[in-house]
Protein backbone atom coordinates (compact mmCIF):
# COMPACT_ATOMS: atom_id res chain seq x y z
CA UNK A 1 0.00 0.00 0.00
CA UNK A 2 0.93 3.10 -0.47
CA UNK A 3 3.16 5.24 2.04
CA UNK A 4 2.58 8.86 2.93
CA UNK A 5 1.33 11.13 0.35
CA UNK A 6 3.33 13.37 -1.53
CA UNK A 7 2.01 16.15 -3.25
CA UNK A 8 4.22 17.04 -6.27
CA UNK A 9 4.38 19.63 -8.78
CA UNK A 10 4.77 19.14 -12.17
CA UNK A 11 8.06 19.72 -13.30
CA UNK A 12 7.73 20.18 -17.36
CA UNK A 13 8.40 23.26 -19.24
CA UNK A 14 5.57 26.44 -19.41
CA UNK A 15 2.43 26.48 -16.88
CA UNK A 16 4.22 28.82 -14.33
CA UNK A 17 1.66 31.67 -14.65
CA UNK A 18 -0.85 30.43 -12.06
CA UNK A 19 -2.79 33.82 -11.99
CA UNK A 20 -6.15 33.58 -13.28
CA UNK A 21 -6.48 35.46 -17.40
CA UNK A 22 -8.52 38.54 -17.12
CA UNK A 23 -11.09 36.66 -19.08
CA UNK A 24 -12.32 34.41 -16.35
CA UNK A 25 -15.93 35.08 -15.44
CA UNK A 26 -17.17 31.12 -14.75
CA UNK A 27 -15.43 29.78 -12.58
CA UNK A 28 -16.10 25.71 -12.38
CA UNK A 29 -15.22 22.67 -10.61
CA UNK A 30 -14.66 19.61 -12.37
CA UNK A 31 -14.11 15.88 -11.25
CA UNK A 32 -11.75 13.97 -13.56
CA UNK A 33 -13.25 10.32 -12.52
CA UNK A 34 -12.52 6.76 -13.75
CA UNK A 35 -11.10 3.71 -12.42
CA UNK A 36 -7.68 3.13 -11.31
CA UNK A 37 -5.20 3.47 -14.46
CA UNK A 38 -7.30 4.81 -16.75
CA UNK A 39 -5.43 8.51 -17.52
CA UNK A 40 -7.10 10.59 -15.23
CA UNK A 41 -3.53 12.05 -14.12
CA UNK A 42 -1.86 11.78 -17.82
CA UNK A 43 -5.42 14.07 -19.00
CA UNK A 44 -4.91 16.93 -16.37
CA UNK A 45 -1.39 16.93 -17.16
CA UNK A 46 -1.81 17.23 -20.88
CA UNK A 47 -4.92 20.24 -20.58
CA UNK A 48 -3.64 22.26 -17.83
CA UNK A 49 -2.54 25.62 -18.11
CA UNK A 50 -0.67 25.74 -14.47
CA UNK A 51 2.03 23.21 -13.55
CA UNK A 52 -0.33 20.62 -12.45
CA UNK A 53 -0.13 18.98 -8.44
CA UNK A 54 -0.24 15.49 -7.97
CA UNK A 55 -0.61 13.49 -5.03
CA UNK A 56 0.96 10.22 -6.18
CA UNK A 57 2.84 7.36 -4.42
CA UNK A 58 4.89 4.13 -5.79
CA UNK A 59 2.93 1.09 -6.01
CA UNK A 60 4.17 -1.47 -3.87
CA UNK A 61 4.21 -5.56 -2.95
CA UNK A 62 1.20 -4.94 -0.51
CA UNK A 63 -0.66 -2.94 -2.26
CA UNK A 64 -1.54 -5.60 -4.92
CA UNK A 65 -3.62 -7.12 -2.15
CA UNK A 66 -5.99 -4.06 -3.18
CA UNK A 67 -5.26 -2.85 -6.03
CA UNK A 68 -6.22 -4.97 -9.10
CA UNK A 69 -3.64 -4.58 -11.86
CA UNK A 70 -5.36 -6.42 -14.69
CA UNK A 71 -4.45 -4.71 -17.93
CA UNK A 72 -2.59 -2.07 -16.14
CA UNK A 73 0.89 -4.20 -15.15
CA UNK A 74 2.92 -1.11 -16.43
CA UNK A 75 1.29 1.54 -13.93
CA UNK A 76 3.83 1.86 -11.27
CA UNK A 77 2.21 5.05 -9.15
CA UNK A 78 -1.29 5.75 -7.86
CA UNK A 79 -2.87 9.29 -7.18
CA UNK A 80 -3.89 9.18 -3.52
CA UNK A 81 -5.47 11.89 -2.66
CA UNK A 82 -6.04 14.12 -5.57
CA UNK A 83 -4.77 15.46 -9.28
CA UNK A 84 -5.32 19.00 -9.85
CA UNK A 85 -4.92 21.35 -12.77
CA UNK A 86 -6.48 24.43 -14.69
CA UNK A 87 -7.64 25.39 -18.10
CA UNK A 88 -9.51 28.29 -19.59
CA UNK A 89 -12.13 28.38 -21.89
CA UNK A 90 -12.99 30.77 -24.76
CA UNK A 91 -16.13 32.80 -23.22
CA UNK A 92 -14.38 33.08 -19.81
CA UNK A 93 -15.13 30.02 -18.69
CA UNK A 94 -12.43 28.57 -16.30
CA UNK A 95 -12.37 24.63 -15.28
CA UNK A 96 -10.54 23.63 -12.59
CA UNK A 97 -9.69 19.83 -12.62
CA UNK A 98 -9.69 17.79 -9.80
CA UNK A 99 -8.83 14.29 -10.63
CA UNK A 100 -10.18 11.14 -8.34
CA UNK A 101 -8.19 8.13 -6.78
CA UNK A 102 -9.62 5.64 -8.82
CA UNK A 103 -9.60 2.80 -5.97
CA UNK A 104 -12.05 1.51 -3.74
CA UNK A 105 -10.16 2.44 -0.44
CA UNK A 106 -10.52 5.74 -1.54
CA UNK A 107 -13.62 5.71 -1.25
CA UNK A 108 -14.76 7.74 1.84
CA UNK A 109 -12.42 11.41 -0.06
CA UNK A 110 -15.05 11.41 -2.42
CA UNK A 111 -17.39 13.38 -1.07
CA UNK A 112 -15.31 15.69 0.20
CA UNK A 113 -13.50 15.99 -2.86
CA UNK A 114 -16.69 16.04 -5.31
CA UNK A 115 -18.12 19.08 -2.92
CA UNK A 116 -19.06 21.99 -5.03
CA UNK A 117 -18.73 20.21 -8.36
CA UNK A 118 -21.02 20.85 -11.48
CA UNK A 119 -20.05 17.91 -13.24
CA UNK A 120 -17.87 15.50 -14.22
CA UNK A 121 -15.66 13.70 -17.11
CA UNK A 122 -15.47 9.74 -16.60
CA UNK A 123 -12.66 8.32 -18.30
CA UNK A 124 -13.44 4.22 -19.51
CA UNK A 125 -10.95 2.14 -20.68
CA UNK A 126 -12.10 -0.10 -22.90
CA UNK A 127 -10.28 -2.92 -22.53
CA UNK A 128 -12.15 -3.52 -18.67
CA UNK A 129 -15.51 -1.96 -19.47
CA UNK A 130 -16.28 -3.62 -15.90
CA UNK A 131 -13.94 -1.26 -13.79
CA UNK A 132 -15.46 1.68 -14.90
CA UNK A 133 -19.04 0.48 -12.85
CA UNK A 134 -18.20 1.45 -9.20
CA UNK A 135 -17.01 5.13 -10.11
CA UNK A 136 -20.07 5.20 -12.48
CA UNK A 137 -22.28 4.69 -9.64
CA UNK A 138 -20.44 7.61 -7.22
CA UNK A 139 -21.11 9.30 -9.50
CA UNK A 140 -24.61 9.06 -10.61
CA UNK A 141 -24.83 9.08 -6.60
CA UNK A 142 -24.37 12.43 -5.76
CA UNK A 143 -26.41 13.38 -9.16
CA UNK A 144 -23.64 14.73 -10.74
CA UNK A 145 -23.64 15.43 -14.28
CA UNK A 146 -21.40 13.52 -16.62
CA UNK A 147 -19.91 12.84 -19.33
CA UNK A 148 -18.18 9.81 -20.88
CA UNK A 149 -14.77 9.96 -22.32
CA UNK A 150 -13.31 6.85 -23.54
CA UNK A 151 -9.41 7.18 -23.67
CA UNK A 152 -8.09 5.77 -26.83
CA UNK A 153 -5.03 2.78 -25.43
CA UNK A 154 -2.91 1.20 -28.38
CA UNK A 155 -4.59 -2.40 -28.05
CA UNK A 156 -8.49 -1.56 -26.89
CA UNK A 157 -10.86 -3.33 -29.15
CA UNK A 158 -11.91 -1.75 -32.22
CA UNK A 159 -15.32 -3.94 -32.76
CA UNK A 160 -17.42 -2.60 -30.52
CA UNK A 161 -19.88 -0.12 -31.88
CA UNK A 162 -21.01 2.82 -30.10
CA UNK A 163 -24.20 1.43 -29.83
CA UNK A 164 -22.70 -1.83 -27.71
CA UNK A 165 -20.66 0.70 -25.46
CA UNK A 166 -23.39 3.13 -24.72
CA UNK A 167 -25.67 -0.30 -23.80
CA UNK A 168 -22.37 -2.02 -21.78
CA UNK A 169 -22.30 1.00 -19.30
CA UNK A 170 -26.25 1.32 -19.47
CA UNK A 171 -26.17 5.08 -20.27
CA UNK A 172 -28.64 7.22 -20.24
CA UNK A 173 -29.44 8.19 -24.16
CA UNK A 174 -28.82 12.62 -23.01
CA UNK A 175 -25.24 11.24 -21.62
CA UNK A 176 -22.69 12.11 -23.85
CA UNK A 177 -19.81 9.61 -24.87
CA UNK A 178 -17.00 10.55 -26.93
CA UNK A 179 -13.02 9.25 -27.16
CA UNK A 180 -10.30 11.16 -26.67
CA UNK A 181 -6.56 10.77 -26.15
CA UNK A 182 -5.71 12.00 -22.62
CA UNK A 183 -2.24 12.25 -23.71
CA UNK A 184 -3.18 14.75 -26.38
CA UNK A 185 -3.80 17.98 -25.29
CA UNK A 186 -6.91 19.12 -27.99
CA UNK A 187 -8.21 15.11 -27.74
CA UNK A 188 -8.71 16.31 -23.86
CA UNK A 189 -10.05 19.48 -24.40
CA UNK A 190 -12.34 18.00 -26.64
CA UNK A 191 -14.31 15.93 -24.14
CA UNK A 192 -14.20 18.34 -22.16
CA UNK A 193 -15.80 20.78 -23.78
CA UNK A 194 -18.93 17.82 -24.37
CA UNK A 195 -18.84 17.82 -20.46
CA UNK A 196 -19.18 21.40 -20.56
CA UNK A 197 -21.91 21.34 -23.52
CA UNK A 198 -24.23 18.94 -21.22
CA UNK A 199 -23.49 21.48 -18.63
CA UNK A 200 -25.30 24.06 -20.08
CA UNK A 201 -27.52 22.02 -22.17
CA UNK A 202 -29.08 21.05 -18.64
CA UNK A 203 -28.88 24.48 -17.32
CA UNK A 204 -29.01 26.81 -20.24
CA UNK A 205 -28.24 30.49 -19.24
CA UNK A 206 -30.85 32.95 -18.96
CA UNK A 207 -32.34 34.79 -22.51
CA UNK A 208 -31.00 38.09 -22.11
CA UNK A 209 -33.77 40.88 -21.33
Amino acid sequence: MACATSSTVDDRPGGADVHLPDTAQDLVKILIAGPFGVGKTTLIRSVSEIRPLHTEEQLTEASAQVDDLSGVRDKSTTTVAIDFGRISLPGGVVLYLFGTPGQERFRPLWDDIAYGALGALVLVDARRIDASFDVLGLVEETGLPYAVAFNSFPDAPRHHTPEQLRAALDLEPTTPMVTCDAREADSSVDALLALVQHLIDQDPPPEPR
